[in-house]
C-alpha cells in the first residue's frame, strides 16, 4: 500500500506542478485559442476529457451517493487529473490496503434505501 500511495502522491504532485507552471507562465485564454486552432490540440482535449469520463465511470461504479458522485465528477471536469489523483489517494487510504475495496468501493451506502410502503 505504501508504494501505491507514493505512486499516486508523486503523480498528483507532478500534475499539480505542471498546472501551476502553465497558469503562472502561460496565458490560458491566448494559449487555449491556439490549442483549438491546432488539430492535435483538439485531439488532445478529446483524449483528456474521454479519460476524465473513464475515471468518472469508476467513481460511479465505486460510490453509492448521487451527490458525492456529482461533486467529484464536476470537480474532475473542472480540476482535471489533479482532482482525480486526490480522489484515488483518498480511495486508497479508505481501502486500508484492500485492493477489492479500492477498485470496487466498500459496499456501504451513503443514502439509506427507501422502505417499501405496505
Amino acid at each position: 500500500m505504501k508504494l501505491a500511495f507514493f505512486y499516486l502522491f508523486v503523480l498528483t504532485i507532478i500534475m499539480g506542478g505542471a498546472l501551476a507552471y502553465g497558469f503562472i507562465v502561460g496565458d490560458f485564454l491566448e494559449d487555449g485559442g491556439e490549442l483549438m486552432d491546432n488539430p492535435w490540440g483538439i485531439v488532445s482535449l478529446f483524449d483528456v476529457y474521454v479519460g476524465f469520463f473513464f475515471f468518472i465511470g469508476w467513481i460511479v461504479y465505486r460510490e453509492s451517493c448521487p451527490g458525492f458522485i456529482l461533486a467529484w465528477s464536476v470537480a474532475i471536469l473542472l480540476g482535471g487529473n489533479v482532482v482525480a489523483g486526490i480522489y484515488a489517494i483518498i480511495a486508497l487510504y479508505n481501502s486500508e490496503g484492500d485492493a477489492k475495496a479500492f477498485f470496487m468501493g466498500n459496499g456501504k451506502r451513503c443514502c439509506p434505501p427507501k422502505e417499501k410502503e405496505a
